[in-house]
């Protein structure tokens, strides 16, 4: 579908984002998107038919500063954002999801996950979990483990609801978009190989978060995060060096108009720079890559309201814009 413009001024923070946009007809080209709602195919710019925005994450310290030219002349032809179709900004090679990240979120899970037979009182359950996240800074140990691509969506795309999905619900997040490959990096320099930031809705199905069958393995992360369209994406990558602090931003989601997460990222337990330093320590980190940062409080098993066909999520994050997906019940196969 096509977008158009928020009511808002400015559609994101900064002279410029990037997008991955498509015409009626046509395939899909690398964009640059001023906070006006204005477009500029960037293949003739930087010169290539089959450029990609992943191609320009690749080169992201030389192409950055011409983006930023490309951006501020005013002689280039551009067209109205509402005339193309915005489909998730960034092809990855990886995605590096964050769990229990948020305190507060955190704290809600460990009581809805109640293990059978435990009748502890829940202030008693709530201060066991608020323990174990001290404990966990302390210790420096963030949770990371592995998302697939294909799961990736558009910002304005329907989301599929698949028919197993018994629980689905919505985890709204902070993605930092990789620039500059990284390996072993020092929790001082993670950010210098953020290229910039998006928004991502991690689509969870809390039915199958944990294998009953074989409690010993644990999480089964393939079956409830994975499905195709789980994670919408978007609309835009905006540049790290227009979000003055990505650990003071408001993460907002409304379902169907009611607002249901409402949170800051200082409530995260290790920051952005923890998570990709963290992340980076095991893998070699690509131009491309999403860093997705954990989830606030307010998902739906908080709420105890579960994502059914017809639903409308609303999710925007300071400075990088907002997304609206509408969820559809798989039908009889």
């Amino acid at each position: 579908m096509s977008v158009k413009p928020e009511a808002a001024s400015a559609l994101f923070a900064g002279p410029f984002a990037l997008a991955t946009l498509s015409a009626s007809a046509g395939p899909a080209f690398p964009a640059l998107v001023t906070p006006d709602a204005r477009v500029l195919d960037l293949r003739p710019a930087l010169g290539g038919t089959g450029l990609t925005v992943r191609g320009i994450l690749d080169d992201w310290d030389a192409v950055a500063p011409r983006l930023a030219a490309v951006a501020e002349d005013g002689a280039a032809a551009r067209r109205p954002l509402a005339e193309f179709r915005v489909h998730a900004p960034v092809e990855p090679r990886q995605v590096f999801q964050s769990g229990a990240n948020y305190r507060r979120h955190v704290i809600d899970l460990h009581v809805a996950h109640r293990a059978p037979g435990d009748e502890r009182p829940e202030a008693e359950r709530r201060a066991e979990a608020a323990e174990i996240m001290d404990r966990r800074a302390a210790e420096d140990l963030p949770y990371v483990f592995i998302g697939l691509p294909s799961a990736l969506t558009g910002p304005y795309d329907d989301v599929l609801l698949p028919a197993w999905a018994k629980q689905p619900d919505w985890e709204l997040e902070l993605a930092a978009v990789i620039g500059r490959p990284a390996h072993r990096v020092p929790v001082a320099e993670a950010l210098d190989h953020v290229a910039g930031y998006t928004i991502a809705n991690d689509l969870t199905d809390r039915a199958t978060v944990f294998r009953r069958d074989m409690p010993q393995i644990g999480t089964d992360w393939l079956r409830s995060k994975n499905a195709p369209g789980f994670t919408p994406l978007g609309p835009w990558i905006v540049p790290a060096d227009s979000i003055a602090d990505p650990n003071g931003l408001r993460l907002t989601l409304r379902l169907n108009g009611e607002t249901m997460q409402d949170e800051s990222t200082k409530d995260m337990i290790f920051d952005v720079a923890r998570m990709v330093s963290h992340a980076s320590q095991t893998a070699r980190l690509l131009p491309g890559d999403l860093v997705l940062t954990g989830s606030p409080a307010g998902n739906g098993m908080h709420w105890g309201r579960l994502l059914r066909d017809g639903d409308v999520m609303d999710a925007s994050i300071t400075g990088l814009g907002s997304q609206r997906t509408r969820c559809v019940a798989e039908g009889p196969r």
